[in-house]
């Protein structure tokens, strides 16, 4: 029944929703749950799906960060507009990399990183990255607390980060925290640049998926596809507020562990029912 399909998108944009933003990979756990809860549509939809659905995700960001964003707001001077322009300036530039990789290697990266033993290998390896890092940074200073002491050489830098989050399970909200707290950025800095870096990289991303796939959707597809996007809207808004609440007074080691459990359970069940 169509409903059920229905009710698969809801859930499935639930999850979207709160992983893309958490550094715990919503790809893989978009993988991973594939697994379990199969959309009953062909492999092409399926996997425009899972990465149109962050269309979503990302109009949370703008939601959110639109004041901030906005360098045309009638409510900030002069020098406001201009530090707005600057941090553009320097998304852009964290962007090249993983556009330039994403769209050279895109079709070969599904072909051989889109399984669950990619997914179980990276979550464990980036969980144990993230209690490294953390407790070697314990007690240590940030250099960088606001956007104005991001340089574009160090956004470049976090680009590169950036880059790892094309293998699945990576986590691209995952990568560039670590990176962005390895040059010195605050928690807080580090998270927020991460989200502007997505906006043009999943928008790039949905274009290139919905290019490949045509635009010939049936009516069924068209109300998977929306189902899926507003419901990771909405959830969105929820998860981002919880994060920027949580890393005031927390580091990210609760969700290293979080990745690691999760890593070896995945091995466990694959192993023993796969």
């Amino acid at each position: 029944m169509f409903i059920i399909e229905l009710l698969k998108a809801l859930f499935l944009g639930i999850v979207e929703g709160i992983t893309e933003w958490l550094p715990i990979s919503s790809t893989g756990h978009m993988i991973l749950v594939d697994e379990f809860i199969q959309l009953n549509f062909s492999d092409a939809f399926k996997e425009m799906f899972f990465v149109v659905i962050q269309l979503g995700a990302i109009l949370a960001v703008v939601l959110l960060f639109f004041h901030k964003l906005n360098p045309f707001s009638p409510k900030k001077s002069k020098q406001k507009k201009l530090e707005t322009m600057q941090i553009w300036f320097k998304v852009l530039v964290g962007c090249v990399p993983a556009a330039v990789l994403g769209i050279l290697f895109d079709d070969w990266l599904d072909e051989h990183f889109y399984n669950y033993q990619t997914v179980a290998i990276t979550l464990i390896v980036y969980g144990i990255l993230f209690i490294v890092i953390e407790s070697l940074n314990k007690g240590k200073t940030a250099k960088i607390t606001r956007f104005s002491e991001l340089t574009y050489r160090t956004a470049l830098l976090i680009g590169l980060f950036q880059v790892l989050a094309l293998i699945p399970g990576t986590s691209r909200s995952g990568a560039t925290i670590l990176g962005a707290i390895l040059l010195g950025s605050s928690r807080y800095i580090a998270a927020e640049y991460s989200f502007f870096l997505s906006i043009p990289v999943m928008f790039g991303a949905s274009a290139l998926k919905l290019v490949k796939f045509g635009f010939d959707f049936t009516g069924q597809e068209i109300a998977i596809l929306l189902t899926g996007m507003l419901v990771a809207f909405i959830v969105s808004v929820f998860a981002i507020r919880f994060l920027m609440g949580y890393i005031k007074k927390n580091d990210f080691k609760l969700f290293g562990w979080y990745r690691i459990v999760l890593g070896v359970l995945v091995i466990g069940y694959f192993a023993l029912f796969g």
